[in-house]
Parts: structure tokens; C-alpha cells; sequence
């Protein structure tokens, strides 16, 4: 089966939904394709049960439609694809699931893209021909799970992040969460308060503030200089928090909106998970260093017994398993060769939406640069 567009989206999560709008709003025709049986399937089926949107509602905003006037400013995961749901409907998007794309290449002579998929369903292999092609398959496509010595050979369960729905199936059993971000931090608090013995490994330096305070830095640093809305920020989180350090908790050297932009890396809004730490009902410890059966060793050769390690290390791009001419843009790991604000661009019609580590803000803007250009190149 063949089908030729003049742009084919890659991906029906929040980017590649956003990109699709975008392009409608513009009369711009497309092709979106995905995976899975469903859109947005990391929210759907891969995350865990008391999740919400860590930032404010304005900062989570898709292109063309507000959340709800009712909606709280920190929307719970339920009413986030319900939000999707409802963009879906509203723009006419019509994503093509169960396809399996196994290869993107650039013929330079008809100056198109040639796109090879199989339809899981039926089996069938699909051909696209785009004039233009949308990497939107997510930073978020496969777990990271670090490699550790004697990992393989652990008696007891392993479980990542994406698989985590609740701690009360936890209860009371030593669980090790491995991973210090606002995923890690959140299941760390969700295993405590359901009964589990937990520990929690924080491996770097890392910020630590309320939703309140970055929901105020992402305000002012639209008017203000952003070393001095970190400073600020800073100052904030040390009178609510005081100094975590004597808890195994460092503050990077860079503040955290500046981090942020530099990395990617986020400050983790604290749920509750700080003051079970200094209560001790969680406990922090290094890094692992080797396991042994159901002994795991920490640097410093301190060792405990876990029944459980819960992996919050992220996830891994693979774009660059099927695109093959994607190196004016993407690097090895599959991701923007280019620093924000010009990463979404590169050479022959190829864009990504969503690898920037920007949230849904950054999805937003992301989408509306791809169709602008889009729409100044097709004419």
C-alpha cells in the first residue's frame, strides 16, 4: 500500500497532536502514524497513578485551546488526556495507529522523503512519500535502565518507572528507587506512604522547590533577568526546605531555570517526599555499586537488603533507529544536535517536535515554527 502527503508526523503523543493542529490550522496536509493502539500512550499506559502535571496550567497549554476555566492549575493525569482527548476532536485529528515505521530516507533527485512501515494489524507493509517529515516519536520511546554489576542476577523484582502504577501493592516490602527526578522523588513518596520500607538513590545534585516557587520563577523570568530569578528561586527554596545537604541532597551550581535551559535537567517539585526524608521515613543513599542476590551495595560499602528496585532513570530516544539521513539535526542519541531555540529544524524538510526537554511548553512552540516554516516552504 502507498500513500503520498505533504507532510508525514511521526508520533501521536502531545507533539506530534500539537504539530498536527498546527498544520491544520494552516490547511496544510498530513499524515500522522503511531506505534501504539492509542494516542499519547506514555500518559495513557505508562504512567503511574497519582501523577499530575508538575507546572501550572498556563505553562502546559497546547497550540489553540486552553484547559477548561473549571480545571485546577495543576492538572491530574486524567484530566490531561481528557485535554487531549478533546484536541483530538476538535482539530479533526486522525492518527493512523499500529504503524510501525522501519525506515525514513531522503532521496535527494525527487527531493521527498520515502517512509517504510508495517501495519501491525494486518501485517501489510505501508509506503509514505512526504515532501516533509516530522520526527515526533518523543524523547520518551525506550526505558534507560543503567547497567550495574550483578543487576542480571538481583532475587529480587525490577520495575521501571513506566510500569509503576501504585504503591500499594508495595506494602511494606524494602523497595529501592533509583533515580532522583520528579518521577523518582514522587514514587519514593507514594511507596512511603503506602507502607513500604523505602530508600532513595540521589546520584547528582539536584534542586528542590515547591510548585509555587517555579510556578513564580516562570513568571518573573519573562520580565526578568534569569540569574536573578534563579537567585531568588534559590533564597525561596532554602527558607521552605533549609539546607539538604546534611540529608544526601546538594543544590547544582547553576540555578534552576538556567539548568534547565543548559541540560534540560529539571528541578524536582517536592510532593511531600522532603519532609519524610528528614523524618527519616525515607532514607537517602549513594550510588550503587554492585548487587549481590538481594544485597545491594552502596559507594562507601554500606549494604542493605531490597525486595524491589524501582529504575526512575529516564527514558531513551530512538529516532535514530529508523531515520537514516537525520544527521543535519539529530545526534547519536536521537536527539537535537542543535541548542534550543533552533534545535526543531533540519536540512531537506526534516523537523522534530518535542526532543527538547522543554515540556509541553516547548512542544507548543516547537509545533508552531515547524507549520509556519512548513507553510513558507510548500509555497
Amino acid at each position: 500500500m502507498e500513500e503520498k502527503t505533504v507532510v508525514l508526523i511521526v508520533g501521536a503523543g502531545p507533539a506530534g497532536l500539537a504539530t498536527a493542529a498546527c498544520l491544520t490550522q494552516l490547511s496544510i496536509p498530513y499524515v500522522i502514524v503511531e506505534r501504539e493502539d492509542c494516542s499519547a500512550s506514555l500518559w495513557r499506559n505508562r504512567a503511574y497513578d497519582r501523577l499530575k502535571l508538575h507546572l501550572a496550567k498556563e505553562f502546559c497549554e497546547l497550540p489553540y485551546m486552553s484547559y477548561p476555566a473549571e480545571a485546577p492549575t495543576y492538572i491530574p493525569k486524567d484530566q490531561f488526556i481528557r485535554y487531549l482527548d478533546n484536541y483530538i476532536e476538535r482539530f479533526n485529528i486522525q492518527p493512523k495507529y499500529y504503524i510501525d515505521v522501519k525506515s525514513c530516507t531522503y532521496d535527494q533527485d525527487k527531493q521527498c522523503w520515502f517512509t517504510l512501515a508495517r501495519d501491525m494489524a494486518t501485517s501489510m507493509v505501508v509506503r509514505y512519500t512526504s515532501r516533509f517529515l516530522v520526527v515526533a516519536s518523543g524523547e520518551n520511546s525506550a526505558e534507560n535502565i543503567p547497567t550495574i554489576p550483578g543487576l542480571n542476577d538481583f532475587s529480587g523484582e525490577t520495575i521501571h518507572s513506566s510500569r509503576y502504577k501504585s504503591g500499594a501493592a508495595y506494602s511494606r516490602k524494602n523497595v529501592l528507587v533509583v533515580g532522583c527526578g520528579n518521577s523518582g522523588m514522587e514514587i519514593a513518596y507514594d511507596l512511603a506512604s503506602h507502607g513500604a520500607n523505602t530508600a532513595i538513590v540521589v546520584r547528582s545534585p539536584v534542586h528542590v522547590v515547591t510548585k509555587e516557587i517555579i510556578r513564580c520563577g516562570m513568571t518573573l523570568v519573562q520580565h526578568m533577568p534569569v540569574e536573578t530569578v534563579d537567585d531568588l528561586l534559590v533564597r525561596m527554596s532554602n527558607c521552605v526546605f533549609g539546607d539538604l545537604s546534611r540529608h544526601g541532597i546538594v543544590r547544582p551550581e547553576k540555578g534552576p531555570i538556567l539548568l534547565k535551559a543548559k541540560t534540560g535537567r529539571s528541578a524536582v517539585i517536592d510532593v511531600g517526599t522532603i519532609g519524610l526524608i528528614k523524618k527519616g521515613t525515607i532514607k537517602v543513599v549513594g550510588n550503587i555499586s554492585k548487587i549481590k542476590g538481594n544485597i545491594v551495595e552502596f559507594e562507601g560499602r554500606k549494604a542493605s537488603t531490597f525486595d524491589v528496585i524501582v529504575f526512575a532513570t529516564g527514558y531513551n530516544s530512538t529516532a535514530n533507529t529508523w531515520l537514516k539521513n537525520g544527521e543535519s539535526m539529530l545526534n547519536n542519541d536521537g536527539l537535537p544536535k542543535k541548542e534550543f531555540p533552533n534545535h526543531w529544524k533540519g536540512a531537506n524538510g526534516l523537523y522534530c517536535a518535542g526532543l527538547a526537554k522543554r515540556g509541553l511548553a516547548g512542544i507548543a512552540m516547537d509545533a508552531r515554527n515547524i507549520a509556519n516554516d512548513i507553510l513558507s516552504s510548500w509555497h
